[in-house]
């Protein structure tokens, strides 16, 4: 301890230095706390999670309302526009007025930008607001907001910098950079309660843009897992990813963006396999040719047998894993062509038989073998996809907690009666908190080593996205191999974990708030199941202990729940649960058709606005203040 307070005295060498930082930090502990949005199963659908953090979720249109009471809607409207899509608005603009009537609007705008920053901005300080500017306008930005109305010696220094910035070409940039500081100002922590990836094409920008963020954390989902599984060496990982990419017209994403060649791959699946009904690509709303749909067919068809050989192995490799109900090679009948689950027989449809081994049905070929090695040195030398897996390494867990929120994606693996499902490793059992966190150390360890494509860490991998007891999975075992290969659709079932059920009891909630050290005060935020809006079920439940945040944000899920996905926003008045309608484009928003707001719902009120001495991080500032006020009252003994 004695080296850390001479460590501290380095950095505040005098008295005056150490009584500034405290009065500074006591002063932030006094503010409000910062607004923080939860989002939740992105599934790589870039554009309308862009959309909401652009309009903070709903939240700049109210703050606008409360800003300029008196604004006629159509000028709140064409306010809101300019904030959402500067860029894409003024070329709009410059499409119908000449240049001097666009230059005329945006100087009569820029008050208000000004105006609506202090007023988004006023719970921070304005060491932090200057941090959000961009280096090229920061002196100018800070210049012009030092006042919000300036007295009228100032005025004209003020309108000098206006006028000299137009005069030189760059008021359409200091605009701009305006809009976007208010989208910055609109959310201070971003959570994202797993599923990046998924059916959408765009999980790669999505990242990029979650990277644009100071203060984010993120709860892996179980499609997340499976891609840091395949750069951590995963093979059935990686193959797994490359079908769902075919199944639903993502290749794109593996070729042309993140650089990795299928070729091998992409030749094996078309000497091999023939087009098959049951493999024809899910495409949301695309036009692609008759020849890309053949492609994707037959690449699904090849990645699908290659994943069910090395499923297999895994199952007989990890035999505490119990996962043999997915063992399902011997119980086929090639002669009868059909398959014994449970006590029925069923015809098997589009199997490829003739591509296995029968006297050993796991066993890759030769080429299989090589192309599977070849594409995952390809997987671990994509420099863009590793760049992009290891910041959801940095930022993202298993589960997190935050402000009294506890976080995860999927579920907490449980019996009907309520207890925690447990499994054995090592000799050690491990169940509820500690499972979930010995799965987390699993991981790191996995993909810092990514050298071993069978080890155990690496085959968790697997365990996690489809296993019984994985929080990321939530049910029994997964179909699909039935749903490839047997029509009769009671094969398909899935059986969700009781978990699903057991979380609108407020007794359950609070026991797992205990199990991870919290009180009956906090809340769980889950995603990873659509919450069917349209036909009555809630996102809130058990009192308010529970709140569930997939609402259908990918386009695929809207038809069955109604909605466009949700946020939860926290900010120093209380929680309010946000439903968006979907999203259709930047071209609507700019007509005025870009209202997303769907339902508001008040989950919890204070009566006190929260402050940041109330928050995570405010506990930490008070234990630095109390270490400063230690050393300043004991300063000549360091």
């Amino acid at each position: 301890m004695s080296c850390y307070y001479k460590l501290l005295k380095e950095k505040f060498p005098t008295k005056s230095a150490l009584i500034t930082e405290m009065i500074n930090l006591d002063a932030i502990c006094h503010l409000p706390k910062g607004t923080e949005h939860f989002l939740s199963d992105l599934h790589g659908e870039y554009q309308a999670f862009d959309y909401l953090l652009r309009n903070g979720s709903g939240s700049i249109r109210k703050k606008i309302q409360e800003c300029f009471p008196d604004k006629s809607a159509e000028d709140m409207e064409s306010l809101c526009q300019y904030i959402y899509y500067p860029v894409e608005k003024i070329e709009q603009k410059q499409e119908m007025l000449t240049k001097v009537e666009v230059i005329e609007e945006l100087r009569d705008y820029l008050p208000d930008l000004l105006q609506l920053v202090h007023y988004i901005g006023g719970k921070y300080t304005r060491s932090k607001v200057r941090k959000k500017f961009p280096k090229d306008y920061a002196y100018i930005m800070d210049e012009l907001l030092m006042e919000e109305q300036p007295d009228k010696n100032k005025k004209p220094y003020y309108q000098a910098i206006i006028s000299k910035v137009t005069e030189l070409g760059q008021l359409d940039d200091l605009f701009i950079a305006f809009s976007v500081l208010i989208q910055k100002l609109s959310i201070d922590h971003l959570h994202v309660v797993g599923d990046i990836f998924d059916r959408g094409p765009y999980p790669d920008l999505i990242i990029d843009r979650l990277r644009e963020f100071d203060k984010i954390d993120i709860q892996w989902g179980n499609h997340d897992i499976t891609w840091i599984g395949a750069v951590s060496g995963s093979y059935i990982c990686m193959i797994n990813v490359i079908r769902i990419a075919a199944r639903y017209n993502s290749i794109d994403l593996i070729e042309d963006r993140y650089g990795i060649n299928l070729r091998s791959l992409i030749d094996y699946s078309q000497r091999y396999f023939e087009e098959e009904e049951v493999f024809v690509p899910i495409l949301d709303d695309e036009d692609i040719s008759q020849s890309d749909k053949i492609l994707l067919n037959k690449l699904q068809q090849a990645t699908a047998l290659l994943q069910f050989k090395l499923e297999h192995q895994l199952i007989k490799r990890r035999p505490q894993f119990n996962m043999e109900a997915s063992n399902l090679f011997s119980k086929i009948d090639r002669e009868a062509k059909t398959i014994k689950i449970g006590e029925n027989s069923y015809p098997l449809q589009s199997f490829p038989y003739e591509m296995i081994n029968w006297e050993r049905p796991d066993q890759l070929t030769d080429e299989e073998a090589k192309i599977l090695q070849g594409l995952m040195y390809r997987f671990q030398n994509s420099q863009k996809l590793n760049d992009q897996i290891d910041f959801l390494i940095e930022k993202g867990a298993i589960y997190s907690i935050s402000n009294n929120h506890l976080l995860f994606h999927g579920c907490m693996p449980m019996h009907e009666n309520g207890d925690f499902k447990s499994m054995i490793f090592n000799g050690k059992v491990y169940s509820g908190r500690a499972l979930l966190e010995y799965f987390q150390e699993e991981v790191l360890k996995s993909h810092k080593r990514k050298d071993s494509h069978e080890d155990f860490e690496t085959d968790l991998f697997w365990y996690l996205w489809c296993g019984e007891v994985s929080s990321l999975f939530g049910k029994n075992r997964m179909t699909t191999f039935e749903r490839y290969y047997i029509a009769d659709k009671k094969c398909h079932e899935e059986i969700k974990n009781p978990y699903y059920q057991l979380r609108s009891r407020e007794d359950i909630c609070l026991r797992i708030l205990r199990e991870f050290g919290l009180d009956k005060s906090a809340h769980i935020v889950n995603g990873h199941t659509p919450v069917k809006e349209k036909v009555g079920e809630t996102p809130i439940k058990a009192n308010g202990r529970m709140i569930i945040i997939d609402g259908g944000l990918a386009k695929g899920y809207q038809k069955k729940t109604g909605i466009a996905g949700y946020t939860l926003i926290s900010n120093s008045y209380g929680l309010e649960l946000v439903a968006h309608k979907p999203f259709s484009s930047v071209q609507d928003v700019l007509q005025g058709k870009g209202d997303i707001i769907f339902i508001k719902r008040l989950v919890e009120e204070v009566s006190q606005r929260t402050l940041v001495k109330e928050t995570d991080n405010g506990k930490a500032l008070l234990q630095e203040i109390s270490d400063l006020n230690y050393l300043y009252q004991n300063f000549d003994h360091y």
